[in-house]
């Protein structure tokens, strides 16, 4: 088995289950942190496993490809060994990255032609080689290659994509099946909904994926620039058709309100950069609502960053914490950042415990208020 449902909300589309792998349990709903290039940015391994409870992280196949490379990697045994990590990894194909940081990106039917926003180099992804550079990193999740459209996008455009996304995903079926599991922990391929904001290209990607029968699905070209009643709108079709008894991976998305609304339409996991990018900047998430350390405001308070909270970040003040970040000193960012994805995993502990007491619904009308107001 690799994911049970356990526990329902009779209010919504809101549930809680367990994600099994070799290298632990994932409750879910999930968050999980980013980390690109295998490093959560300004956070301890140990801090993510002991303080911030993190059951999973995200790393990036392009990211990791272009560096360290997959000679390093493989020399090492793969990624968890190489970053001192023993629960789950999931990556990501880098399908986005191309698109959104190489330059002279060609796509073909064979596969994506673009240039390393590195150095220039000249690279090719296919469907293939995106599973074999994951089975050498060894994450426990591995994504398809497909192509993420930008918002807005015309209607032939993005029909031309999905058949293209369609057949990439079949092709990294073929190859997944012929790979063997490095490392001798046993690799998850999930498959991701596209079609852009076209309500029919989304029921034809969903119908699509979920005969293809893998162990969970993708939800993605969302969160992209477009109003968040079209995410949602998406999202619930989405989920009303991918099967219920796989566990729905919602990409890249995002604010705390965005999550819990998620969570009501039956999303069960999520990732975003969004806790720490915005931590390193000043930005901070509460259980009150969301902090711009940087006001002036905050000068003198030397109350905790969130009374709400128990961990060590609640130890410094917010007149402290801006001292840190005003002065840009590395301590800031690790503090916001720290205390940003706590609050993100608490959010989600908070939403489980809520759905498995019924009360999912309530709650969630209670704290989106809450989360949208500026302090």
């Amino acid at each position: 088995m690799f994911f049970k449902l356990t526990h329902r909300s009779s209010k919504s589309n809101a549930r809680v289950g367990k994600i099994f792998t070799s290298r632990g349990q994932i409750d879910t709903p999930i968050f999980m942190p980013v980390g690109t290039l295998g490093s959560v940015k300004g956070v301890f391994q140990d801090d993510l496993i002991n303080k911030i409870k993190a059951q999973i992280i995200l790393s990036n196949n392009y990211h990791l490809y272009l560096r360290p490379g997959l000679d390093v990697l493989s020399a090492s045994e793969g990624l968890h060994k190489f970053i001192n990590w023993d629960r789950p990894i999931l990556t990501d194909s880098g399908g986005y990255q191309v698109f959104s940081l190489s330059k002279n990106v060609k796509i073909k039917n064979e596969g994506v032609y673009f240039s390393s926003h590195i150095d220039g180099s000249k690279h090719l992804f296919t469907p293939e080689s995106v599973i074999k550079s994951q089975n050498i990193i060894g994450s426990d999740i591995c994504m398809v290659l497909d192509e993420c459209l930008p918002y807005p996008c015309n209607y032939s455009y993005a029909k031309k994509s999905l058949a293209l996304t369609h057949e990439w995903l079949e092709r990294s079926i073929v190859q997944f099946n012929k790979s063997s599991y490095n490392y001798g922990h046993k690799q998850f391929l999930f498959p991701i909904v596209q079609g852009g904001t076209f309500k029919d290209l989304r029921i034809q990607s969903s119908e699509f994926i979920s005969e293809k029968d893998l162990p969970g699905n993708a939800i993605g070209g969302l969160s992209v620039g477009e109003p968040k009643d079209i995410i949602y709108e998406n999202v619930d079709l989405v989920c009303s058709i991918l099967p219920k008894e796989k566990p729905r991976y919602l990409m890249g998305v995002g604010t705390p309100e965005n999550i819990l609304e998620c969570i009501g339409l039956g999303v069960d996991m999520f990732d975003c950069v969004m806790p720490t990018r915005n931590g390193r900047n000043g930005m901070l998430f509460t259980s009150e609502g969301s902090i711009n350390i940087k006001n002036k405001k905050w000068e003198k308070d030397f109350s905790p960053i969130d009374i709400n909270l128990d961990h060590y970040s609640s130890n410094f003040s917010k007149a402290y914490l801006r001292h840190l970040i005003i002065n840009k000193e590395i301590l800031g960012s690790q503090i916001a950042s720290f205390h940003n994805l706590n609050f993100y995993l608490w959010l989600v502990k908070e939403a489980r415990k809520n759905i498995k007491d019924d009360t999912f619904h309530e709650w969630k009308d209670i704290m989106i208020p809450k989360l949208n107001k500026r302090l």
